[in-house]
Formats: structure tokens, sequence, C-alpha cells
């Protein structure tokens, strides 16, 4: 039944469209996972812990994400894009390590990147609107286990234990100014 349901969705949909859309969503998520193994593997050192935990975790959880969306494509009509030389042109985040390769630096990268994701999947949506219920629904799905993900990683930088993080929490913290600390307008 819920197969049929959802089949019928995809036929209301323009699906050459959509399907790129969701490609596009499919590589970003696997550049997240890929950007967040990188950085839990890269970590080291006394209090970095319980910030690779989480790094591990998220990236558990971005590449279902990919996987979540490139089943949608399928279910569509399309053909999921995992060609690694595709994937760099098309996608909304970027993969690398920040030049500060501490915690904190990649907090804020991690930051950044689950910020993009969180505007991407918010236009995605109200361009989807009703016209496709299964794919706004797997997109809103996505879009609170992002903004979790940001919630979290705002969470981890105000209680850091680098150095630098306690120097900023005696005094006045440069990443209390940061556009990408503030939760963004609904």
């Amino acid at each position: 039944m819920m197969t049929q349901q959802i089949e019928r969705s995809a036929r209301k949909t323009d699906h050459p469209a959509l399907v790129d859309v969701l490609n596009d969503a499919v590589g970003t998520e696997i550049v997240c996972w890929l950007r967040y193994s990188r950085h839990a593997d890269s970590l080291s050192g006394l209090g970095s812990e319980h910030v690779c935990a989480a790094f591990y975790r998220y990236a558990e959880q971005e590449l279902r994400h990919a996987i979540r969306a490139a089943e949608r494509v399928s279910q569509c009509g399309g053909k999921p894009n995992f060609a690694p030389s595709t994937q760099a042109s098309h996608v909304e985040t970027a993969y690398g390590m920040p030049e500060n390769a501490d915690a904190a630096g990649m907090l804020r990268e991690n930051l950044a990147a689950e910020r993009t994701m969180i505007l991407a999947y918010r236009e995605i949506i109200r361009r989807v609107g009703g016209r496709d219920p299964a794919t706004r629904r797997l997109l809103e799905s996505l879009l609170a286990e992002h903004e979790h993900h940001a919630d979290d990683l705002r969470s981890l930088l105000g209680h850091s234990n680098t150095p630098q993080e306690a120097r900023w929490r005696r005094g006045s913290s440069p990443l209390e100014d940061s556009t990408l600390l503030e939760r963004p307008a609904c």
C-alpha cells in the first residue's frame, strides 16, 4: 500500500527536476559523511573523545540520509548518482579540513555545513510544496536531523575543553557574534 502511494506521489511531480534535486542531496549527504568521518579520524588528544564520538554518530546518520535520498530517486524513476566524479560540482557543502584542525575548528566547519544543509532543505521543501507528499516528508525528516546536528554542534562548541575555548569562556567569545551560532528564523 505504501509503495503504491509513493509511486502515485512520484508520478505527480516533475521527475527530471525532482530527481536532479534529490541526486544533489545524495551527493551533499555523501560529502557530509566523508567530512564527519575524516574529522572523527583526525581528532586526538585529551578532551576530544566526546566530539569524536559525535562526529562518528553524525557520519553514520549522513550516510543513512544519502541512502534514503537515493531510494527516493529510484522510487521517482531515476537512477541514484553515487559517482564521485560528478559529486563535487553538485553539492551544497565542502569537504576538507579547516586550517585550524583542532576540535573547535572542526565543530565550526561542521556547523557551517549543517547550516547550509538546513537552508538548502528548507528551500527544496518550499519548492516541492504539496505536489509530492512522500518527498516532502523525506526532506522534512532530513531537515529535522540536520537541525538537531546543528543544535548539538552549537552545544559542543559551548562546552569544548580546548585551551582556546576555555579562554573564550573567561572573556568574550568571538563565537558569540558569529552568524553560524544564530538559529535560523523559521
